[in-house]
C-alpha cells in the first residue's frame, strides 16, 4: 500500500471545510454568471484558460492567477456594476471535479464549492449495483484518501468538501458469487492499477 495512502481518522484534523470564497480557481475551473434585470443574454458559464485568463462578455479579460475566488468575484461585480447600474447578478464558482469508477455516469463535473463527496456521486448518476461506498478513493494533489461514504450517509457525519482538481473513484464490491467469481482472481491486480492511476 502506498505510503501516501491516508485514512479518514488521520485526516479528521483537516476537516476539509474550506469555503468556496477562500478557494483559488485554476485552469479548467470557471465562473457562473446569472443576470436577472438586463436584456443581453450573457447569463452563462465562463471558463479559465491554461494561462489563468477568463473572458467575460463586455468587460473583457480577468487574470485569475494567484487570486482566490472572493477577489475575482469582487472584480467581476464591480465591472458589471459600472456597466449596468443596479445590475442584479449572482456569481458562483465552478470547480472541476472528476468522478470515476462505479457510478452511473463517470466524467467531469463542476461544483460550486458547497458540494461534498456524496453530492458529486449523486451528480454522477449515483451508485451502481456493484459500488462499494465503504471505500471511495479521492486523489487530492497526489495523496489518496480512503473515504467511507456508506458510513457518512447512514450517520450523516464525516462527509467533507471537495476541492478543485479532486478525483473521486468509487470502487467495486468483490464477493464470491457465480457471476463474479472470476473477478476475484484479478482483484489484487486491479486495485494496484487503480492506486497507480490515482497516484499519478
Amino acid at each position: 500500500m502506498p505510503k501516501n495512502l491516508l485514512y479518514p481518522l488521520v485526516l479528521i484534523v483537516l476537516v476539509f471545510a474550506a469555503k468556496s470564497n477562500a478557494e483559488q480557481l485554476i485552469p479548467g475551473d470557471g465562473v457562473r454568471l446569472t443576470f436577472y434585470n438586463i436584456s443581453q443574454e450573457i447569463t452563462g458559464d465562463y471558463f479559465i484558460d491554461e494561462n489563468g485568463i477568463i473572458q467575460f462578455p463586455y468587460i473583457g479579460f480577468i487574470n485569475t492567477k494567484d487570486k482566490d475566488y472572493r477577489v475575482i468575484k469582487q472584480q467581476v461585480e464591480a465591472k458589471y456594476d459600472s456597466l449596468y447600474r443596479g445590475v442584479e447578478l449572482i456569481i458562483a464558482p465552478l470547480y472541476r471535479i472528476s468522478v470515476l469508477g462505479e457510478v452511473g455516469n463517470p466524467g467531469v463535473y463542476f461544483t460550486t464549492g458547497v458540494e461534498k463527496v456524496l453530492d458529486v456521486i449523486a451528480m454522477a448518476g449515483g451508485e451502481t449495483e456493484d459500488s462499494d461506498l465503504n471505500e471511495v478513493l479521492i486523489n487530492r494533489n497526489g495523496e489518496i484518501i480512503v473515504f467511507d461514504a456508506e458510513e457518512s450517509f447512514e450517520n450523516e457525519v464525516n462527509d467533507f468538501y471537495l476541492k478543485s482538481g479532486d478525483r473521486v473513484f468509487v470502487t467495486r464490491k468483490w464477493w464470491v458469487t457465480g457471476q463474479n467469481t472470476t473477478f476475484l482472481f484479478t482483484a489484487a491486480g486491479l486495485i494496484v492499477t487503480i492506486y497507480a492511476v490515482l497516484s499519478r
